[in-house]
């Protein structure tokens, strides 16, 4: 028998990582080297994508270039940065194709170039819900195309409202009173436990698109109908109109390093999408408590998830307790990090694309000072305010009241 002092048989698996860090050591594992890298981009001209991960995809092109590697993207979105081939004063991507973000032309695209790697979460939902499919057919093992980042099941855990409920369940996090629904029968069902108002979410929505709230049975069955022609499932819950919406942007690297980098508070209470209202950053009406209350457990909640880059993380919280209800998390950047990087200078999607590649907070420059490190959190003594603006004269017969399905384009 090989003394214990022996090296270890060269066909010996390297522990996971998950279960590297949970011994409390962390093993980075031994892949083949990146050379190539797909990067899925913002997605065509509609509201809910295009123009407001444009910035995202830019910084993540800048990061991986940066490192050496061959860029190649996707993206039919000719009036973008990112697609750019003189970069606009920053390296443009190897090779840009303007062409659906879907699973059939993101094949195509793999059959042909043959990356290593594939970056999910800098091209909004568009992004996440190809990288998904992608996954469920196989595509990605076919060809032998590893995710970076936050990994196709993390994504799902989010993204699945019965899932995401469960996980959280988990950790004893409080979400508001839900079920997540396939069929009409079903939220009707739901609705007659939780009672009116309720909201209705969809899942893998773009915006918020077919999700909002419902004061009684016939208004539920017109929504759940419409909801449900455009997502596979939606989640009938407790209305918790009124409460305040805050959110937190959260960086994770895979050593398990995580820091919050920004919180911000929309202006209009629960009920209207974050894109639709005006957002402030930093926070201006939580306690000092509140405010490390729901650090702490946005902390706790994406390395549980075990998400890796950037995330952002929604609450609703009671303004006369200390109650809340953890909304939502986006496992990808989203409107709100190209916010809090400009309110912060600390660049959400670039660290994010650094992170994917297995780099660590400590390790990377804060490109602010130059200096110190990434693995800080910023404090502010401004505020930044983001208002929204909206085309709607572009629509014929489009109702101008706002809700929980954005409807600005900026």
């Amino acid at each position: 028998s090989p003394s214990p002092l022996s090296p270890e048989p060269p066909n010996t698996p390297k522990k996971p990582i998950r279960e590297a860090l949970s011994a409390g050591k962390y093993v980075a594992e031994e892949e083949k080297p990146l050379t190539k890298v797909l990067l899925l981009g913002s997605g065509g001209l509609s509201i809910g994508q295009a123009g407001e991960f444009d910035y995202s995809g830019s910084q993540a092109i800048k990061a991986l270039k940066e490192e050496g590697l061959e860029v190649v993207l996707i993206n039919p979105n000719i009036a973008s940065v990112q697609t750019n081939k003189d970069g606009q004063g920053q390296s443009p991507a190897d090779r840009v194709y303007l062409l659906p973000v879907t699973p059939e032309f993101v094949e195509d695209v793999i059959k042909r170039e043959r990356p290593e790697g594939i970056i999910l979460s800098m091209g909004g939902q568009t992004g996440l819900n190809c990288g998904i499919a992608l996954e469920k057919r196989g595509i990605l093992e076919k060809y032998n195309v590893r995710v970076l980042g936050t990994q196709v099941d993390a994504i799902e855990a989010t993204e699945d409202r019965g899932i995401f409920s469960d996980k959280l369940n988990e950790i004893n996090e409080r979400i508001a009173p839900s079920f997540a629904c396939n069929t009409v029968d079903a939220a009707i069902a739901a609705s007659e436990k939780i009672g009116f108002p309720l909201m209705i979410r969809s899942a893998f929505a773009l915006g918020g698109l077919g999700s909002g709230l419902c004061y009684d049975k016939a208004q539920l069955l017109s929504m759940a109908r419409t909801a449900l022609a455009s997502s596979p499932q939606i989640l009938v819950e407790k209305s918790l109109k009124g409460w305040k919406e805050v959110e937190y942007e959260v960086v994770r690297d895979a050593a398990d390093n995580c820091i919050t980098v920004c919180n911000m508070e929309n202006f209009d209470a629960l009920g209207v999408h974050t894109g639709d209202s005006i957002v402030i950053a930093p926070s201006q009406t939580l306690t000092d408590e509140e405010y490390h209350m729901l650090r702490t457990t946005a902390i706790k909640v994406v390395r549980h998830l075990g998400i890796v880059g950037e995330c952002n993380i929604q609450y609703a919280l009671d303004p006369d307790s200390q109650d809340y209800c953890i909304i939502e998390v986006n496992p990808r950047l989203s409107r709100s990090s190209a916010l809090a990087s400009k309110a912060t200078g600390y660049p959400l999607a670039f660290v994010a694309a650094k992170l994917a590649l297995g780099k660590l907070l400590p390790d990377l420059t804060n490109s602010v000072t130059k200096s110190t490190t990434a693995c800080f959190e910023p404090s502010l003594d401004y505020i930044v305010v983001k208002v929204p603006r909206w085309d709607l004269s572009k629509f014929e017969r489009v109702s101008r009241e706002i809700g929980s399905a954005v409807k600005s384009g900026g």
